[in-house]
């Protein structure tokens, strides 16, 4: 099977954005049964004008910052932050001096349990609490000098 690569970002977006918004480009990465997955860039005092839908929707960002709204609630997001867009609940994103980047993720049916996985709470972490340790490298597989290959181990 051939690998399936999907474009966005800087020159594959499109210039006017979806329906309802200003200042915001757009391009779907993803359109199908389950769903709908969209790469939207932000300009500065760009929107997304308050609306509902009938889906859970994830607002990822991925770059820079901005604004959402739920309901009657208003939050500061930033890059690394998901926002949680429940089915019929009004719901807004805008910028103010900033541009923001942010992956859309629309589920048309109804979330599904995953095999697997336990139903439960996770208590949230704060900022800080994890660390990433660096993993000894495996020169076995590899060549002597390690800086000089490229691409993923094996």
């Amino acid at each position: 099977m051939p690998i399936d690569v999907r474009r966005f970002g800087v020159g594959h977006r499109r210039p006017d954005g979806p329906s309802g918004t200003t200042g915001i480009q757009g391009q779907v990465i993803e359109s199908g049964a389950g769903g709908l997955i969209t790469e939207l860039a932000f300009a500065r005092r760009a929107r997304i004008a308050p609306h509902t839908n009938p889906n859970w929707t994830y607002f990822v960002v991925i770059e820079g910052g901005g604004w959402v709204g739920v309901g009657d609630e208003r939050s500061r997001v930033q890059a690394g932050e998901a926002v949680v867009w429940p089915p019929d609940v009004l719901h807004a994103a805008w910028t103010d001096g900033s541009p923001m980047r942010a992956i859309v993720v629309e589920f048309t049916g109804p979330l599904l349990a995953l095999p697997g996985v336990v139903e439960g709470s996770a208590t949230p972490a704060t900022r800080g609490d994890g660390s990433l340790v660096p993993r000894p490298m495996d020169t076995h597989h590899r060549g002597v000098d390690p800086e000089s290959e490229e691409g993923e181990p094996p």
